[in-house]
């Protein structure tokens, strides 16, 4: 009966010896006795996730939960959705365009959306700023879309819908000038479609007629394909 005693008590010392290992191997980064239990936000902090990006070597269970593309369920009607995840960090009117800025988290689903029903127009492999090529780089800096940002890598998908000409913009941050585009020109697209993926990016910019009535305001949290961003009504 001693013996069992001693033996129950030295594998449970020896577990905790094994846990306290492995919290101080991987601090101060989480345990993966513990990551389970854990948000991802907390299970990959931003600063372990920075340095994966910096080294482009990734923990695989991060790649697997980034790759992750839920099914959406589209509202029907006529309205407008969100194209992507994320916070809306602005809302911005210059002239006739209105521009819905959201950025995106090292957390949030990176598959980009229509909008809108409607006939893919135009795709901008390498558009890089609102005010054109030709602008200087510190304009360029200052732009809605790159505030904070130092590399302007974009693709740009232009969809002509009932409400007029829609764009999205898929946009990268500094370290990560990935971009995926699945439409092509020509393509008629549902609302609510998959039309591209950012990969490691920040930030998707859509861009509407300023008539547009948006039902949605900055710091709201937005899905992709089913937060209703506007329903349609003009000005």
């Amino acid at each position: 009966m001693r013996s069992r005693t001693l033996l129950i008590q030295v594998c449970i010392i020896a577990t905790c010896a094994f846990a306290v290992g492995e919290l101080i191997s991987h601090f101060p980064y989480p345990s993966p006795l513990i990551k389970p239990f854990l948000t991802p936000r907390l299970k990959w902090p931003t600063e372990q996730v920075e340095a994966w990006v910096e080294s482009e070597n990734f923990d695989s269970d991060y790649l697997a939960f980034f790759a992750r593309d839920p099914t959406r369920t589209t509202p029907p009607g006529e309205n407008l959705v969100s194209p992507s995840d994320g916070i809306i960090k602005n809302v911005v009117v210059r002239g006739d365009i209105a521009y819905l800025v959201i950025g995106l988290s090292f957390w949030d689903v990176h598959v980009v959306r229509a909008p809108v029903a409607g006939v893919v127009t135009d795709i901008e492999q390498e558009g890089y700023s609102l005010f054109g090529r030709n602008d200087s780089q510190q304009k360029m800096r200052e732009s809605i879309f790159l505030r904070g940002k130092a590399a302007p890598v974009q693709q740009i998908i232009t969809i002509n819908s009932k409400f007029g000409l829609v764009k999205v913009r898929l946009i990268t941050s500094y370290w990560a000038s990935r971009l995926k585009v699945f439409v092509h020109l020509g393509d008629r697209l549902e609302k609510g479609q998959r039309v591209g993926r950012i990969l490691l990016g920040s930030t998707v910019v859509g861009e509407f007629p300023n008539r547009l009535l948006f039902s949605v305001k900055k710091g709201q949290r937005l899905v992709g394909g089913e937060t209703i961003i506007s329903e349609g009504a003009g000005r």
